[in-house]
């Protein structure tokens, strides 16, 4: 409890901090960093054309950045940790909007490619450091429900609005102004936090396990590169191969590697804390669907369909709407019907949209085929989100909240890095396969029918998963004290303290 003074003298309640525009501060560097991963998915044709891009180039754009914000979102958080939150948080948002002018200024497949990278190192070092000072502001209880409320909302319509502002941009101003927004928003985002969220009172003390970060950046690097290209060089390659063995080998290592490490990047310790294995997991398996969601519907709304930029763009208008009512519902409905059933009901209701997505036809559309299942899968995605990251930080010491909100991000991230490559290597197998007996467009058609159906298979044995993951851990019960004997009432009482000693 904070206390001031009186005029009088006597002692009063103080202020509370104002903690709402330093949280709208923080929201708005998360809403800046799910930006950038869907505001690139209109203007792919484009930014194709414009650079010089290969098919396998083309999803490297994507997949560069959400390797990179995957790979390194566990670094990101123990750095958040040990050089303080928001000096780290700002040193993010400078580096991120630095690489968003360099992607918006390139000419060539390389530059582009790496600084879509260098955006993704950026976005690693922001998310963390953002969601723990989130929770540093807001205790547990029903304040950081809502709080988790926002970071939901703008979570899931910064993927949507990503969308939306593509198009605006890429059809009125070119391509590079997708990334010269972004770097012009990190900007202000940078000011914000200066001028709005408090300065931390403390670091933990430790060293960066610089060998953990490489040797699981590698695992992810061949695991994403072997499944983006199986695609063209055939599952049976010996790269591909040799990749996903390399990938295996090294993950298998950084397991060991953790262990024996007294500040290791990702410690046991963190797993047996609340219910963070479970949240984690469930989130990979959300996350492999998110960010496919919004690379694919935009492809058919535009190749199929036959909309602009801009009306691709408008059309993800009602899934931004969804995703923000879900976001703001979700700590209320889990209140009523407990976080269990919240989050089951999220990802079948997430399903639910999915299947209705591939039933979309060649010659359908928007109206049809697109507005309703949008509104579903908008509902289901950022009810699920709010409550998986709230489970994600569940019981979590104050001092490792930075490291948490980098797992929960990458588990998110990365499988949606995974999700994205086989999902996409499927759909493009599918359509090459079609094409042999179906117009081009059937065949497109075919392909994203495909991947939609897959991902709703994905949510439904997700919200089976759930069932027994979200169940609240039983607590040791305490044991009974033995009864009272005659033996136990003729006891000697114990030795009184001396008159002097302190009262307990």
């Amino acid at each position: 409890m904070n206390l001031g003074r009186t005029k009088d003298g006597t002692a009063a309640l103080a202020a509370p901090p104002r903690t709402g525009p330093a949280l709208a501060a923080l929201a708005a560097a998360q809403f800046t960093v799910m930006l950038a991963t869907s505001i690139v998915n209109v203007a792919l044709p484009q930014i194709r054309a414009g650079v010089g891009l290969s098919d396998g180039g083309t999803t490297w754009v994507v997949n560069a950045y959400g390797l990179a914000f995957g790979a390194l979102l566990l670094a990101g958080g123990r750095a958040a940790d040990l050089l303080g939150r928001r000096r780290v948080l700002m040193a993010g948002l400078a580096v991120f909007a630095g690489a968003s002018l360099a992607a918006g200024l390139a000419a060539a497949p390389g530059v582009m490619i790496t600084a879509r990278a260098v955006q993704g190192l950026g976005a690693a070092v922001i998310a963390p450091a953002a969601l723990a000072l989130a929770m540093d502001l807001f205790p547990p209880g029903p304040e950081r429900g809502r709080a988790l409320g926002v970071w939901g909302a703008v979570s899931g319509a910064g993927g949507a609005v990503g969308v939306l502002l593509g198009g605006v941009l890429t059809q009125t101003w070119g391509w590079p102004w997708v990334f010269h927004i972004a770097a012009l928003g990190a900007l202000l985002v940078l000011t914000a936090v200066a001028a709005l969220v408090p300065r931390a009172t403390g670091r933990q003390t430790g060293s960066f396990d610089l060998l953990g970060t490489a040797t699981v950046t590698l695992a992810l690097t061949c695991l994403v590169w072997a499944l983006t290209s199986a695609r063209a060089l055939g599952w049976t390659d010996a790269a591909v191969l040799g990749a996903l063995l390399a990938a295996g080998v090294l993950c298998v290592a950084f397991a060991l590697i953790e262990r024996r490490r007294p500040d290791a990047l990702m410690p046991p310790r963190l797993f047996a804390t609340g219910r963070v294995a479970a949240g984690n997991v469930l989130m990979a398996l959300l996350g492999s669907v998110w960010i496919a969601l919004f690379f694919f519907l935009p492809l058919y709304q535009q190749q199929v369909l036959g909309m602009s930029p801009l009306a691709t763009g408008a059309g993800q208008l009602p899934l931004a709407v969804a995703n923000m009512l879900g976001a703001v519902a979700a700590p209320r409905i889990s209140r009523r019907v407990g976080a269990a059933a919240t989050v089951v009901a999220a990802l079948l209701t997430e399903a639910a949209g999915m299947l209705w997505l591939s039933r979309m036809s060649p010659d359908g559309s928007y109206l049809v085929d697109v507005l309703g299942p949008s509104i579903l899968v908008g509902l289901g995605l950022s009810i699920a989100f709010v409550q998986l990251t709230a489970l994600a930080v569940d019981g979590v010491p104050r001092q490792d909240t930075g490291l948490a909100g980098g797992l929960v991000n990458t588990t998110r991230q990365v499988g949606g890095a995974i999700g994205l490559a086989a999902l996409a290597t499927l759909a493009g197998s599918v359509t090459t396969h079609a094409s042999g007996h179906q117009p081009h467009l059937e065949a497109l058609t075919t392909g994203y029918r495909t991947a939609f159906a897959v991902s709703a298979v994905i949510l439904a044995a997700s919200a089976l998963l759930a069932l027994p993951l979200t169940r609240q851990p039983r607590r040791p019960r305490r044991p009974l004290l033995p009864c009272r004997t005659p033996e136990a009432t003729t006891a000697p009482p114990y030795r009184q303290a001396p008159h002097h000693a302190p009262a307990p």
